[in-house]
């Protein structure tokens, strides 16, 4: 496989020379999707090719190896045990895996926030459906401390014990998705451990993104996706599992060939037509999981190669994108005449999102928004971006306000912002005078 040698390049417009964005377009949600350097694109394209040369060989005997690699590559960047790092398509994937192996009793509790993910939440909806768990939903309304947070989660099990109920596993983030904020999630886990809750922690917006010290923090569950900020391509995340935890994850979703079903009386074996692996039970669930590309994950090495030799490493990516956010975020509220979302102690915005509130009032006065127009109004802002501006950072509702998201990120520079800015204030005075009426809404 190829070997790119880098040399540094200054964070900014000029960055946008190694990534394949159009030069026209203005991507201020790189926190949705992500992007990779042209090198990344490479190192898949060459792994798609090698895979089409002899695909029995490939999937059969290279590709075991080539994961393992990756694996291992992706264990040592997160300072863990290679043996309970697994790579999945998606952090939603890696969430699924674990409400799904856990068999839930009568009086079993799934305990979330409300800014959850959606299609985590969905599945949390899904269970209740058809097993006995119940749901716990704790509402939060952005700005929150941290301590108020946390105060809330510890009351919400205090209740439920009292209730006679077992919380069994709480869902939190580490950046939570809309609202874009920082999540106390370190100490979350602690109060799970001392609970005796598992703690299942949803970073999608994790690696690469913000300091995560596993081996010190050691939830129960991590997953984070590598394609949002680590510029690793679409779709792939580490599932991380310690090892105390392996007995828990029964299978893989959709179960794979490295199931080992509980023995039975009169039981036939299930042939397995791959080679025989010295990997464990856990990481053999995760080796072969049916016919898709997952050349993504073979590109791990190129992604950490190019965040060190061209980026200078995480350390220095981390602090331009979060301080390119935090910069452009305050210039953004400048300019529209509000504000951005934080708390007194200043820790939402330790990461690389920021979320600005938009010059729209919610209510039933004359201007106003009316609170069932609100998801309207959010589908025809985020229309309006795209076809008339080329630009993207995602509005959305929350607590009885508009706001927008902006994704920080190396290629991007304050100038960004502004234009962002200028393009915002004139959609919402266009709000105003209801052009988004005829919006539909999913």
């Amino acid at each position: 496989m190829a070997d790119h040698h880098h040399s540094q390049v200054a964070f900014g417009h000029a960055m946008r020379q190694h990534f394949l964005l159009d030069p026209s377009y203005l991507p201020l949600n790189h926190g949705a999707f992500g992007t990779y350097p042209k090198s990344v694109r490479d190192r898949l394209r060459q792994i798609q090719d090698e895979s089409e040369l002899r695909p029995d060989a490939f999937f059969r005997y290279n590709l075991p190896k080539y994961i393992d690699s990756a694996r291992t590559a992706i264990a040592a960047y997160l300072g863990v045990d290679a043996g309970e790092c697994v790579l999945v398509s998606n952090a939603t994937t890696g969430v699924n895996t674990v409400l799904r192996s856990l068999l839930f009793k009568e009086g079993d509790v799934i305990m979330y926030f409300s800014t959850i993910y959606g299609s985590c939440e969905k599945t949390v909806e899904y269970l209740k459906e058809t097993t006995p768990v119940q749901g716990a939903n704790i509402k939060l309304s952005y700005p929150i401390g941290d301590d108020e947070l946390v105060r809330l989660f510890q009351e919400r099990i205090k209740l439920l014990k009292s209730e006679g109920k077992r919380p069994r596993v709480a869902i939190f983030d580490t950046v939570s998705s809309l609202p874009g904020v920082r999540v106390p999630w370190e100490r979350l886990v602690d109060v799970c451990r001392e609970e005796g809750v598992l703690s299942m922690v949803d970073g999608a917006h994790g690696a690469g993104h913000i300091e995560l010290m596993l081996d010190k923090v050691q939830p129960d569950f991590f997953i984070s996706n590598c394609h949002k900020w680590l510029f690793v391509p679409r779709g792939c995340a580490v599932f991380y599992v310690p090892t105390r935890n392996h007995g828990l994850i029964r299978t893989s979703v959709p179960t794979s060939h490295g199931y080992k079903p509980f023995p039975q009386e009169d039981q036939e074996r299930v042939f397995n037509p791959f080679p025989a692996s010295t990997n464990s039970d856990f990481v053999q669930l995760f080796q072969f999981v049916g016919t898709t590309d997952v050349a993504p994950y073979l590109c791990m090495d190129e992604a950490l190669r190019f965040r060190q030799e061209v980026c200078g490493g995480d350390r220095k990516i981390m602090e331009y994108c979060e301080s390119v956010s935090n910069e452009g975020g305050r210039k953004l509220a400048e300019i529209l005449g509000t504000e951005v979302m934080d708390n007194p102690e200043k820790t939402l915005t330790k990461c690389c999102l920021t979320n600005v509130k938009l010059p729209l009032k919610i209510g039933e006065g004359e201007g106003d928004i009316k609170e069932t127009d609100a998801f309207a109004v959010v589908a025809w802002i985020a229309r309006m971006e795209f076809e008339e501006y080329d630009m993207f950072a995602p509005p959305f509702f929350h607590a009885g306000f508009l706001w927008v998201r902006l994704s920080g990120q190396i290629y991007l520079e304050l100038e960004d912002f502004v234009t962002a800015a200028k393009i915002l204030k004139g959609l919402c005075e266009r709000v105003t005078k209801g052009e988004y009426r005829s919006e539909r809404v999913a």
